[in-house]
């Protein structure tokens, strides 16, 4: 009896050290919390490189913003992307559109984060639908920042809007119009003119399209308003959603390879499609 005790006890703990052993040897080949959010490295990127635009920017009168978009995990074609960015001397600034992953797990974050340092440009990026799978929101706001935000330079403000509505099962304010009011009614003596940057555009299967009328409304409250820029479709066409006039550029993904530049002048603006 007391002996069979004995071989039990020593038995679990020999089961014990063997599992240890295989836990810590196995430590690097596999991802034991792919929805980790406490990251190494760089953080509240959007904020830090909205400083640097301003600054880059702050004698320019004729600004030139290349948006690209859904880089998921084409990781060489961005890449790619990010050395011909990196070629055009002229370009200010970068508005990467969303969809920064594939499944919103914290290494492809850092992974894409790591291609996108690499640019010699400032950048900022908006959260698409691929990037709230899992924890990934809440690994964008702790990257990133701010699912909504704006900024202003040379008198041009771009607001930059979460509309992935069915991500929270519309259980959410998507897009959030308490936020479109808050832009379009304050620092008004900064800016003139608007461009509004989202994920996914209005009538898309991601766009909370009860209210797409009611957010067609609220734009016309915005100064100036340019036009509109979206990703998530993975297309480089221009629409005139409301049939208004009112045009929305489509961003196409970086598997395409191919991204716009907007020449922005006192005047009017001009787009030119780059293939690389």
């Amino acid at each position: 009896m007391y002996l069979g005790r004995c071989l039990t006890i020593r038995l679990r703990g020999v089961f014990c050290l063997v599992l240890v052993l295989v836990l810590t040897s196995c430590r690097d080949a596999f991802d034991i919390h792919p929805y980790d959010v406490n990251f190494r490295g760089e953080t509240d990127i959007n904020l830090r490189n909205i400083e640097l635009i301003e600054q880059r920017c702050a004698d320019r009168d004729t600004l030139r913003v290349a948006f690209i978009s859904d880089s998921h995990g084409w990781y060489s074609d961005l890449q790619d992307e990010v050395d011909d960015l990196n070629s055009r001397t002229e370009i200010d600034f970068v508005v990467h559109c969303g969809d920064l992953t594939d499944t919103g797990t914290a290494k492809e974050f850092e992974w894409t984060r790591e291609v996108m340092s690499r640019l010699r440009l400032p950048y900022v990026a908006l959260i698409g639908n691929h990037d709230f799978l899992g924890t990934g929101n809440q690994a964008y706001e702790v990257m990133y920042g701010k699912m909504d935000f704006s900024f202003i330079v040379q008198r041009v403000k771009l607001v930059c809007l979460n509309t992935n509505a069915t991500e929270y099962d519309y259980m959410a304010a998507v897009p959030n119009f308490d936020f479109m009011e808050e832009e379009f009614t304050k620092d008004t003596t900064l800016y003139d003119r608007t461009i509004l940057v989202m994920h996914a555009s209005p009538y898309s299967d991601q766009f909370n399209n009860n209210v797409c009328k009611a957010f067609r409304r609220y734009l016309d409250f915005f100064p100036g308003l340019m036009c509109c820029v979206y990703g998530h479709d993975h297309t480089d066409e221009v629409r005139d959603i409301y049939g208004d006039g009112l045009l929305f550029y489509g961003i196409d993904s970086a598997e395409h390879r191919n991204y716009r530049v907007f020449t922005i002048t006192p005047d009017h603006y001009e787009v030119e499609q780059v293939y690389y």
